[in-house]
Formats: structure tokens, sequence, C-alpha cells
């Protein structure tokens, strides 16, 4: 338990400072949900039909920018070969490396979707559901970030590979997040398309740590 601690400090400390931390991330995400209105011609009436499905799509891209150096860094040093050999199973490395980006990045961009969403003309009652679908969506993108990372790893271009294996995989949430608030700006019940999105990160979570895991042995070796 006192080596699980430690790592996940380690991990969480490393998340906050690499590459800009969760700045990089936020500022990006407001960049993003700028710039897409102006290129739409920027009227309110036109914008607020898509404004949910405009955030969580900027909110997808923003999750990739500190993947890069998710496991990477760690390759380099050769602190992930102690980490290997360490008491830890790699799966719980990969799992603890997932809740650090999740924590540092994730959670700082869901904070600021509220935001973003009610400047895209999103009502501003609807902001804790923003906030909540952003939670929960965030770690599906720290988890299956997580996984692109590891598939990625030692690649000479990891950074392009990464975006390549996990945009795909982050549809489903994009999709299912956007659909919870369309479903409430139109007076439905966003509960079922909540309950599609979280089933899509525990999905995630069985998977990930063990593929995960797997993609780390096969670069090591």
């Amino acid at each position: 338990m006192k080596g699980l601690t430690t790592l996940s400090r380690r991990e969480l400390a490393l998340a906050w400072s690499g590459g800009g931390g969760p700045l990089l991330a936020c500022g990006f995400f407001l960049c993003l949900t700028a710039l897409i209105p102006l290129a739409a011609g920027g009227d309110p009436a036109g914008l607020k039909p898509i404004a949910g499905g405009i955030a969580w799509l900027a909110l997808a891209l923003s999750s990739i920018l500190s993947l890069e150096r998710l496991f990477e860094r760690d390759l380099e040093d050769g602190a992930l070969d102690l980490i290997a050999l360490g008491p830890i199973p790699l799966e719980m490395v990969v799992l603890v490396k997932a809740k650090a980006q999740w924590l540092a990045v994730g959670v700082p961009l869901a904070l600021t979707a509220p935001v973003a969403a009610i400047t895209l003309g999103l009502s501003p009652s609807l902001a804790p559901l923003v906030l909540l679908s952003a939670l929960i969506g965030s770690l599906g993108f720290a988890l299956t970030g997580a996984l692109g990372a590891a598939l990625a790893l030692g690649s000479k271009r990891g950074g392009l590979l990464i975006a390549i294996v996990v945009l795909p995989l982050f549809i489903p949430p994009v999709v299912f997040g956007a659909g919870a608030l369309e479903r409430a700006v139109n007076g439905l019940d966003p509960i079922p398309a909540l309950a599609f999105l979280t089933a899509y990160v525990l999905f995630a979570g069985m998977v990930t740590p063990f593929a995960g895991a797997a993609a780390v042995r096969n670069a090591q070796g």
C-alpha cells in the first residue's frame, strides 16, 4: 500500500508539472471554443443547437495534449524498468497513471467545460449537467488515453500515433456526452445518455489496465 501511495503521488506530481500541466490543456480548450464560433459565423441562434457537441469535441481534443509523455519519459530515463521490477503490478501502474492524468488534466478541463458551454450559447441552468458529464467523460478520456500512450510507447512519432489510436476511441463518450446535453436542451431526460457514458468508462476501466500493461511489456521487450 505504501508503494502504491508513493507511486500515486509521483505520477500526480509529474502530471501536474509535465508539458504545462492543466494550464496548456485548459487554454487549448478555451481557444477551441472561441475559434469554432468565429469560423461558424458567430450567430448565437445557429450555435445553440450544436453548443454541446462543440464543447465535447473541444474537450476530447484537449485531453490528448499531454498523453505523449505519460509513459515515454519513464521509458527514456529508465524509471519504467524500475517500476516494472517493483512490487506493484503493471496493470495497477497503468491505472495509477490514468488516474493521475484525470486528476491533473481531466478534472480541470471538466471544471472549465461549463464556462465554455455557456459561452457557446448553452443555458446556464445546464452547467451542473455539463460539469457532471464532463467529469465522467474526462475519466473515460484518461483511461483510453493511457491505453493509447502505452500502445505508442517507443514510437518515433508517438504523439501522432496516440492521436490516431485514441480519437476513434473518443467517439462514444463524445456522442453520449453531447447526447445528454442535447436531450436536456430538448426537455428530455439525460439519464439514459449518462448511463451509456458511465458504461463506456467502466468498460475502459476493465480493458485499459490489461491491454496497457501488455503494450508496456512489449515496448520493454
